[in-house]
């Protein structure tokens, strides 16, 4: 084998020189790559944490403020935990509400969070670049209570949010029975994309005005032309449940319902596990009545009212189609336009139905149990907005609901807390 050796001398002294060139770029190199992979990753790490504090700190703050604290406190100490105490040499966290930024500047309801960074580099100084600024914003919105109508003021709201097609309905109308509403729509929560709505045999539905018919699922209808509009809008944003507003507070305190059966009436107050009313009263003195049993109206009966809260915790409702019921809610006062209430834990039965003479005017808010609206012949009606978990109707006649909001409730809509940005 033959070998070559080559002497030093035989390098030309310029071919050295650029070698050493060469190798001082390439070390320069791998301090970039260096600089890149470690410094460059400092940074992303540290602009993700700033990310998560930011957030942080405007729904803190957003919370803070609904609550009545001292939020701008609240949100700088929780930038703090989160590691950006605002020293103003490593970092600064900057609260602004309203936002300077559109497209929610000149808004209070907006707490707008901007945190700066200052990250220095390890390996960056060698190519000019000692320290990486990270910049970050979150907005937060805080919604107060407000007090409002209930559901938008839809007239008929069925709120469950899962439904079957062969039982528990959420609503289902059906035999011969005909809903006729006016001021408001009806409002169908079920989430069923078959059936959330069912109409069978001659039942229908008429809306009388521009009031909407809204199922979030779907519809399933055996004769489209008995409803009115059609189709219904489907497929619509269902309403959370248990329903984000502040159920209301009835209490009877020490008071004792009494009834005095020479005069036909009874006084407010609480009632034990027997059936209301008890036999021969048919007089309501105005107040809240708080009744632990059912609440039933045989045919033939009567029972009138004004002024009154029915404060059901634990029965049901059953009215006859041949009674006569004319009962009002309270027109002023924290619970006006409340005429019955059910708690949501109160899963019972609610037949509500009356001879031609009858009528309701009040919310009748059961969130957790079963409505069925059995016919009413009478021309007055429900002047009510109707809740239910679950609603049917059905029966012969014509079942009229007139809603308007200063006869019924309103309630204070749960203050809410929203990440925007």
């Amino acid at each position: 084998m033959m070998r070559i050796f080559l002497k030093p001398s035989a390098f030309k002294k310029g071919e050295r020189g650029q070698a050493m060139i060469m190798i001082v770029f390439s070390i320069i190199g791998l301090i970039g790559a260096a600089a890149l992979a470690i410094d460059g990753g400092n940074a992303y790490v540290d602009r993700r944490r700033a990310e998560s504090a930011a957030s942080a700190t405007a729904l803190t703050g957003a919370v803070t403020r609904i609550e009545g604290g001292d939020w701008r406190s609240a949100a700088l100490a929780t930038a703090a935990a989160n590691g950006y105490d605002n020293n103003g040499i490593t970092n600064t966290v900057e609260l602004n509400t309203p936002p300077t930024s559109d497209p929610y500047s000149g808004d209070p309801e907006y707490i707008e969070v901007i945190i700066t960074s200052y990250v220095d580099t390890y390996f960056g100084p060698v190519i000019g670049v000692p320290q990486v600024i990270n910049r970050v914003k979150a907005i937060s919105q805080s919604k107060p209570a407000v007090l409002g109508e209930m559901f938008d003021g839809y007239a008929l709201v069925s709120l469950a949010p899962h439904s079957r097609c062969d039982r528990n309905q959420s609503f289902w109308i059906h035999e011969e029975a005909t809903v006729s509403l006016e001021g408001g729509g009806i409002f169908i929560n079920s989430d069923n994309k078959d059936c959330a709505f069912i109409q069978f045999g001659s039942g229908s539905v008429r809306i009388n005005d521009e009031s909407p018919f809204t199922v979030v699922g779907g519809a399933q209808v055996q004769k489209p032309k008995l409803i009115t509009p059609f189709p219904m809008q489907t497929g619509a944003i269902p309403i959370s449940y248990p329903p984000a507003f502040q159920m209301p507070k009835v209490s009877c305190g020490a008071k004792i319902a009494t009834a005095d059966e020479l005069t036909g009436t009874i006084t407010s107050g609480s009632w034990g596990s027997e059936d209301f009313p008890p036999e021969g009263i048919h007089t309501l003195e105005s107040g809240n009545y708080c009744l632990d049993g059912d609440f039933v109206l045989d045919g033939g009966e009567r029972l009138t009212g004004s002024n009154v809260v029915f404060y059901l915790k634990h029965g049901g409702i059953k009215i006859s189609g041949n009674a006569e019921v004319q009962i009002s809610a309270p027109r002023g006062g924290p619970l006006k336009g409340l005429l019955i209430y059910l708690p949501i834990k109160n899963k019972s039965i609610l037949s509500l139905n009356g001879d031609g003479d009858s009528n309701f005017t009040g919310t009748i808010l059961a969130p957790g149990a079963d409505v069925r609206l059995n016919g009413m012949s009478s021309n007055e009606g429900f002047r009510s907005q109707i809740v239910g978990y679950t609603i049917e109707v059905d029966g012969q006649s014509n079942i009229i609901i007139k809603y308007k909001d200063d006869q019924n409730y309103d309630a204070f809509k749960m203050p809410e807390v929203i990440l925007v940005q």
